[in-house]
């Protein structure tokens, strides 16, 4: 077996145990656990979980197939308001970006472009698009609207969310 293999299989086996200390953190953040996924997002402000999900959320990670059932099922969970705010935040960085929200609306087969108005489907569909076409304010928006993550299944909470997720499933123990 090569150094290269070893190396690798001691940081799984320490990932395993619960060990996620990172060499590009402070040490006292490498030792925060989280009790559940609310306190992980009460006690993380979004610039670290921007930090966070910028180094782990990668289109190329998760693929289609298993992101947007993922997407569409974390989706029809969330409060209403949640998804309204989702959907809003989709939509302000997406105009930034000079995308019109009714153009979307027919680009994407919404019923509206009202975030007020759009069911969980849509607010799916818009996800989907943005998640694919525009990965930086996939994470942005998550970023600020963790509440999506919450649902997410724990394989793919554990590609987006990567430390954290660790420390919060390890702290479950």
């Amino acid at each position: 077996m090569t150094s290269n293999q070893e190396y690798r299989r001691e940081i799984m086996k320490d990932l395993a145990g619960g060990n996620v200390e990172s060499l590009d953190e402070p040490t006292a953040n490498s030792t925060t656990e989280y009790q559940n996924f609310d306190d992980f997002a009460q006690r993380t402000t979004p610039d670290q979980r921007k930090h966070l999900f910028g180094r782990s959320l990668h289109p190329d990670r998760i693929p289609t197939s298993q992101m947007e059932p993922e997407l569409q099922q974390a989706i029809a969970q969330i409060k209403p308001n949640e998804r309204d705010d989702v959907a809003r935040g989709f939509f302000k960085h997406l105009k930034e970006r000079g995308l019109d929200d009714r153009h979307l609306e027919q680009q994407l087969g919404l019923s509206t472009h009202n975030p007020n108005r759009m069911s969980a489907d849509d607010v799916s569909k818009l996800a989907s698009f943005v998640y694919h076409n525009h990965p930086d304010i996939f994470r942005e928006v998550l970023a600020d609207q963790p509440a999506i993550i919450k649902f997410l299944s724990n394989p793919v909470v554990a590609s987006i969310i990567g430390i954290a997720a660790a420390k919060w499933l390890g702290s479950r123990k």
